[in-house]
């Protein structure tokens, strides 16, 4: 089943007090580009995240936003910096004997002081990390593959319904290839006879007229070709994986055989109908784009 390229999935999970929250989102993109944002700590797990989310992400611009919380005391460490709370409790005692001064407990204001005391995440076991974080990064996986897939579908019965409106205006191009022939050859014939008068019409000469008329304008190729891309472009909706490019260039192809059907008849109605056939492969190509 086709997915789109545009999707979203959230998941979280809760475990020993420490909380993860995933959120996957995506657009188009012509490669799978895939961007990752999690805390410092865990980059050693970001292999591990980027190999799980291709397996199942092939294609289109994904973000990936990973966030901890953590509401137990064994996760979080108090650094003291010795060195810079020395110098400023010693500075702080030369100001007092110097000018005098009496103030609140040195204590408070050391304290204050940025980059004295900091908060740290206890480094943890990646493998325990991993654990508490895959069935979140999985429940948003899940999420996002499944809206991807819902809007695939929308996408595919939307191709399907153009690629039946393009059959029929191929149908339509075929039956009026048929008989452009023949009608040349009676508007030459009565065109003759009307210069000509009474004059007899050579009917070997209009006949090898009429073979090179045919010849010039014969879209039967053409007509086939568009045929064969109609029933290939079906048959890929139906398959897995990603499949945009493929569908990209069966598309260029129909409008190639679009354009020369138009180029090479001389006849109006047909020139009519390559236009409304590269009016829907248009549509289609537009739609193609969504799809990874």
């Amino acid at each position: 089943m086709i997915k789109s390229m545009t999707g979203y999935g959230k998941g979280e999970n809760e475990c020993d007090g420490r909380r993860f929250t995933v959120e996957i989102k995506s657009v188009n993109h012509r490669y799978n580009d895939m961007n990752i944002k999690l805390p410092r700590f865990m980059n050693s797990l970001e292999d591990r995240i980027r190999k799980r989310l291709c397996e199942k992400i092939l294609r289109g611009k994904t973000d990936v936003y990973i966030n901890f919380e953590t509401f137990s005391q064994q996760d979080v460490s108090v650094k003291l910096n010795e060195q810079l709370s020395d110098a400023v409790v010693e500075k702080l005692n030369y100001l007092k004997e110097k000018y005098g001064l009496k103030s609140k407990s040195t204590l408070d204001i050391v304290a204050k002081f940025p980059d004295v005391l900091t908060l740290e995440n206890v480094e943890e076991n990646e493998d325990v990390m991993w654990q508490t974080l895959l069935p979140a990064l999985d429940t948003a996986l899940d999420n996002f593959i499944k809206m991807r897939t819902i809007e695939g579908e929308a996408l595919r019965k939307d191709i399907l319904l153009k690629c039946s409106k393009i059959k029929e205006t191929t149908d339509n191009i075929a039956k009026r290839a048929s008989v452009v022939p023949e009608e040349y050859r009676q508007k030459l014939k009565q065109r003759l006879s009307e210069l000509l008068e009474n004059v007899p019409v050579d009917e070997q000469r209009i006949a090898s007229e009429v073979l090179v008329f045919a010849d010039r304008c014969c879209i039967d190729e053409e007509i086939t070709r568009l045929y064969s891309h109609i029933s290939q472009l079906e048959s890929i909706l139906d398959s897995e994986g990603a499949v945009g490019r493929k569908l990209d260039f069966i598309v260029q192809e129909m409008n190639r055989e679009a354009n020369t059907s138009a180029s090479k008849s001389s006849d109006l109605l047909v020139t009519q109908y390559a236009i409304e056939l590269k009016s829907e492969i248009e549509k289609i190509r537009e739609q193609i784009q969504n799809i990874e």
